[in-house]
């Protein structure tokens, strides 16, 4: 089966993995897709928890994130990954790079389009990738709640052609409203072999909380800022301090132009403070304890062509 890094874990009170049940299954589950259709809102939706950041811009997703659903009679450890798109620079070489990756090295991989529009020429290129490889695949439609009554028949079957020619299954659900999520669930069971629990029931997912906080931090600079801003954004989390009453954060946000940075803080560092108490909040969730976060913007010139700034910054082609 597929190897696990050895991460800090959230959601767990003891860490202990008990033995199975018999009969149990487990399984990774890769979630595939172009950007913007649904995949880290499907993943939160699954797990009952927010632990993938959410936007309307495409691309959100720049780090495999896994999720973990624990039922009794399985494990599914979902993997999300970055949109698979056309790259401009070395950042987006090395997130779809990674998403190639996660194809290979998962049991089942869940396809998911946006049934709301039909089929188009990113999805039949994702549909070729799928094609070479030996995995599993399940044909998502999400979005559904979105789709035109007239037009939803003609954006279905624009899908279920490209599925029956490489004899995919295919299920429709929104991730959004929970529509079909449970016929979903049962479909991804069934392609699923018997295996042991590998993460503690308790958990929902195996990334370090500083990686997550970071994650909340990006999610409001893609909410609040301009287009020129979301994807030229890093986020470094320089220190994490505990009390019995508070944790302290200091997070670094890196950009590439000075201009960028202006924006980031705003008039009177108006924008840094919104940024600031809107992320503030969405951690406290996360931990369930107060916090006091404090926010830095640093300039780091072209650090999306970088490899050396990449790698300092996280973002690495995955084994």
């Amino acid at each position: 089966m597929k190897s696990i890094e050895n991460n800090i874990v959230l959601g767990s009170s003891e860490g202990v993995i008990p033995s199975s049940p018999p009969g149990f299954k487990s399984g990774f589950i890769g979630i595939i897709g172009r950007p913007n259709v649904g995949k880290s809102t499907l993943m939160n939706q699954l797990v009952g928890q927010k632990i993938a950041i959410t936007s309307p811009v495409a691309q959100t997703t720049r780090n495999r994130l896994r999720g973990i659903l624990t039922t009794p009679e399985a494990q599914l450890i979902f993997v999300d990954t970055p949109g698979i798109h056309k790259p401009h620079h070395q950042l987006g070489k090395v997130l779809v790079q990674n998403a190639k990756i996660a194809i290979e090295s998962v049991d089942v991989v869940l396809f998911v389009v946006d049934a709301a529009a039909s089929c188009g020429t990113g999805d039949r290129y994702i549909g070729e990738l799928l094609s070479r490889s030996t995995t599993s695949v399940i044909l998502g439609l999400n979005k559904i709640d979105k789709q035109e009554p007239d037009l939803s028949s003609q954006q279905d079957e624009s899908y279920y052609s490209l599925a029956r020619s490489q004899e995919w299954q295919t299920t429709k659900f929104s991730a959004k409203t929970g529509v079909g999520l449970p016929e979903l669930q049962n479909l991804l069971i069934q392609n699923i072999e018997p295996g042991p629990l590998y993460y503690p029931p308790d958990l929902v997912t195996d990334q370090p909380e500083r990686f997550i906080m970071g994650e909340l931090i990006r999610e409001q600079i893609l909410s609040l800022t301009r287009e020129e801003i979301p994807h030229s954004v890093a986020i470094a989390i320089e220190k994490v301090e505990e009390t019995p009453t508070i944790t302290s954060v200091l997070a670094t946000i890196n950009v590439e132009r000075d201009s960028q940075k202006g924006i980031l803080i705003g008039k009177g560092g108006n924008m840094l403070k919104a940024i600031g108490s809107a992320a503030r909040e969405q951690i406290q969730k996360l931990i369930a304890g107060k916090v006091y976060l404090e926010l830095f913007v640093k300039v780091q010139p072209k650090w999306r062509q970088s490899r050396i700034r990449l790698a300092e910054l996280g973002y690495r082609v995955e084994e």
